[in-house]
């Protein structure tokens, strides 16, 4: 326990240490939110994974593949997907086209230069989306960090909540864009680490990969069962279908593409994309073996999705098993910290309408990150609820209501001013609407209809 501690706090101190540091470098919004655009590729890879791989990533992750089994491996390539399409497609096109327009914000990319005549709806509709998502998708980081610091530590989950968020809030407000994008990279390279280390123990401990897979196969189970946990072909194609709807949803996390928006050279994009898809390809696989390996390791667990910590108290030592929990913080303080930013720019710079930065607005972007992160750490105190389920519903809301106008924006030029606002609306309500009424295999519907409905809105109204 000892070890324990001293890990967690020398890792806490070295994240307010890089807040420190980057205030330094910190003198305006351009600086505050994109870090001056003078990302390099390496932070911008690591960073850009890191945030959108948030505590989901490794709890979440890892819990499905404890409690579903073989059909968790559809997760790999359903993130995988939104990985390829953000890299190869979305990156190029969005750098030079948000400099062409000296965009800050991705809402203020969509809502076109000054004089648009929906530039101000766009604005406003953009900054309330971002506000009610980032409320319920850093409320998830926040009761990730609890849950993670009340095991560790022994204490009530409500002051591990108080604890993990208040160090979250101090780097950021601290620093802002370059205190995220270098303690996202430190964050990030931890996680890819563990990523490799644990699930390869793990994997040892249960006697390789043949045993693993034969603990798996359940004979009294159809196939489409045992690959999907549906009793039917169609319903089976959906599980996979919708699980796939993960990935679309990349292009319109705004906390990802901002890294996009402020890397410094174009030509770095090549050498990021390697960095990112690597880096993906071991999160995702690590974690949906460790998952397996703990449903043969720990076959009483009550919560999947504390499968992680677990086998690192059981087969890592001391400090190393600290150094485990540090990881997890690190997926959790990654995306927090990118999501809170957004925010921060959706009511200090996308709500003044883009206005000149000025000291006053940098104030209040730090207030904004104060107020948001109180909120969370509410939701989290007062309404907890699955990781796994709090994250994709946040998630896709901000799929729906970005995604598909960013697509048609960066494809086929400016759409007219009122399919953007209908198509920005119209993602964002049905996925709020769906998610409360809609049940089916991998929520496919809940997570295409939405965004066919805007994509539609949005090619139909832009011009080449």
């Amino acid at each position: 326990m000892n070890y324990l501690i001293a890990t967690l706090v020398f890792y806490q101190l070295l994240l307010l240490s890089i807040g420190w540091w980057a205030s330094k470098r910190t003198d305006n919004n351009e600086d505050f939110y994109l870090g001056g655009r003078k990302l390099g590729a390496f932070v911008a890879a690591l960073s850009a994974s890191a945030s959108s791989s948030s505590a989901w990533s490794l709890l979440g992750v890892s819990g499905a593949a404890y409690a579903w089994g073989l059909p968790a491996i559809w997760l790999i390539p359903s993130t995988l997907l939104g990985f390829f399409i953000n890299w190869f497609w979305v990156a190029p096109r969005l750098w030079q086209q948000s400099r062409d327009n000296n965009a800050l914000t991705l809402t203020e990319f969509l809502a076109g230069p000054p004089g648009d005549p929906a530039r101000k709806t766009i604005m406003w509709m953009g900054a309330g989306v971002i506000l009610f998502s980032f409320t319920f998708y850093v409320a998830a980081q926040f009761q990730a960090a609890g849950h993670t610091f009340a095991s560790a530590l022994d204490i009530d989950p409500r002051t591990a909540i108080l604890l993990g968020a208040s160090i979250v809030l101090a780097y950021v407000m601290l620093g802002g864009f370059w205190a995220a994008s270098i303690t996202d990279s430190l964050q990030g390279i931890l996680m890819a680490v563990s990523a490799m280390v644990l699930p390869l123990i793990a994997l040892f401990a249960v006697g390789g990969p043949s045993a693993l897979i034969s603990s798996l196969v359940i004979d009294d189970l159809s196939l489409i069962q045992l690959w999907t946990l549906q009793d039917g072909l169609a319903a089976g194609i959906g599980f996979v279908i919708g699980l796939a709807g993960i990935g679309l949803g990349y292009p319109g996390q705004p906390h990802v593409v901002n890294r996009f928006m402020a890397m410094e050279d174009k030509n770095a994009i090549p050498t990021a994309r390697l960095i990112a898809i690597g880096w993906a390809i071991t999160i995702y696989t690590g974690m949906v073996v460790l998952g397996w390996c703990g449903r043969i390791l720990m076959t009483t667990l009550g919560n999947g999705e504390q499968v992680l910590f677990e086998l690192a108290r059981q087969l890592l030592p001391s400090v190393f098993a600290g150094i485990t929990v540090s990881v997890i913080l690190s997926a959790i303080m990654s995306t927090a910290d990118s999501q809170l930013l957004v925010a921060a720019s959706s009511v200090s710079h996308d709500l003044r309408n883009g206005k000149t930065a000025t000291r006053g607005s940098l104030k209040l972007a730090r207030w904004v990150v104060l107020v948001i992160g109180i909120a969370a750490i509410a939701l989290a105190i007062f309404s907890p609820q699955a990781i796994f389920s709090r994250v994709l519903f946040a998630w896709q809301a901000l799929a729906a209501a970005f995604g598909p106008l960013l697509i048609i924006s960066l494809a086929r030029g400016p759409v007219r001013p009122a399919w953007r606002i209908a198509a920005m609306s119209s993602g964002f309500v049905l996925t709020v609407l769906l998610y409360w009424t809609a049940d089916s295999p991998g929520d496919i519907v809940e997570r295409y209809i939405p965004m066919l409905v805007a994509l539609s809105l949005a090619w139909y109204g832009s011009r080449r």
